[in-house]
């Protein structure tokens, strides 16, 4: 077998792994039960239902990753087809995958280049994903769905949203934060008296597919590095006035990512092996921001002077306002930029300024990142 004819093989045979992988996370999410710790309720008939959360989830990752490839062909680049990515945990609850890439096999000359290439994606991802939240929100099912989950609903009737809000056990609920254009698109379209709690929002397979890819589309267009959002920015201001604000935007990541997680309050005087084990933490965490920023200067000391002024100010701002809270899920993504994609972009042989029309679709774009984000996605 030749190589290009086995790499399809692969791609092919990631992307039904991928489709398996997800549709048991599906069929997870929708019934609140997992297959391995519940085995006797969850058979095929639930592993079908799985199908209503992974294809329109596939359907948003698909069109995001063909944006880019499809782009890359009509800018006559070398470019791989998808990649996907699939993961089941068995005994942890996931979303069936880590998502899906295209490599490109050749260098990238022109500011525009990288420009439609980046934009393609998320755009094309977007309308997608928009699609299906109007199609969810339209087609809300009635209570008696969510009394088919939850038996024990039942007996509070269209009060059982109030009955949630008072359980004393509601830590144990998975929230999901709904961005800007959520709450429009089902202040719009749903039906008030279907919208259902929203400790109950992940049985819904469109809904939970629509906040992913709301969800994945904002972290792709956070405007770092190569992430899609990074290659719009480069093109709009250059390379120059990039390399000075894609850090910011990193430092302010990892900044919020980490509030909350170490207060100042969290360290006693006594030599405790508790105090111990919470010093050891701390020091680790310390390290970890390092990490997110050992690539913003070839100086280390300088990386080290910015991670340490960035945990100072999260001691003291959680300090003087204890309620502050940032979202530690976060972190990883930090991590992922800064230490293995990187933070900076590559030069372009080609330096001139983009066209007005460019300009104006990618300030738009950058827009959409407004409106798909959310601070505190899973709670």
């Amino acid at each position: 077998m030749n190589k290009p004819r086995r790499i399809i093989y692969i791609q092919l045979s990631l992307f039904i792994i991928t489709l398996i992988t997800t549709t048991l996370a599906g069929a997870e999410w929708t019934f609140g039960k997992s297959f391995f710790f519940h085995s006797g309720e969850m058979g095929w008939n639930e592993f079908k239902k799985g199908f209503l959360f992974s294809i329109p989830f596939l359907g948003f990752l698909t069109t995001h990753e063909f944006g880019h490839y499809f782009m890359a062909k009509y800018r006559k680049i070398k470019v791989t087809l998808p990649y996907y990515i699939p993961i089941w945990l068995v005994i942890f609850t996931t979303i069936g995958t880590m998502g899906a890439f295209i490599r490109i096999k050749e260098k990238v000359r022109t500011k525009n280049d990288y420009f439609d290439i980046g934009i393609a994606g998320p755009l094309a991802g977007f309308v997608v994903t928009v699609a299906i939240l109007i199609y969810g929100f339209a087609n809300l099912p009635t209570d008696e769905y969510v009394f088919s989950i939850h038996p024990e609903y039942f007996q509070h009737g269209a009060d059982y949203r109030a009955y949630l809000e008072n359980r004393t056990d509601a830590g144990e609920a998975v929230v999901i934060g709904k961005s800007i254009l959520f709450q429009f698109l089902e202040s719009t379209f749903a039906d008030p008296s279907r919208i259902p709690h929203d400790f109950e929002l992940t049985h819904y397979p469109f809904l939970l597919a629509g906040f992913l890819g709301l969800f994945f589309t904002a972290l792709n267009l956070i405007p770092i590095g190569q992430l899609d959002g990074g290659h719009i920015l480069f093109g709009l201001i250059g390379k120059k006035a990039f390399d000075i604000v894609s850090p910011v935007f990193l430092v302010i990541l990892v900044t919020f990512s980490g509030l909350g997680m170490f207060r100042i309050s969290d360290f006693g005087y006594g030599a405790t092996e508790e105090a111990g084990t919470q010093l050891l933490y701390f020091l680790l965490f310390v390290y970890f921001n390092y990490l997110c920023f050992s690539r913003i200067s070839e100086k280390r000391m300088t990386n080290w002077a910015l991670a340490l002024a960035v945990v100072l100010f999260q001691l003291l701002l959680t300090h003087w306002y204890p309620q502050v809270m940032g979202y530690s899920g976060f972190l990883a993504f930090g991590f992922l930029i800064g230490r293995v994609l990187g933070v900076y972009h590559p030069p372009t042989e080609d330096v001139r300024p983009l066209g007005w029309v460019r300009v104006v679709l990618g300030w738009l774009t950058l827009g959409v990142f407004i409106l798909c984000f959310s601070p505190y996605p899973i709670n």
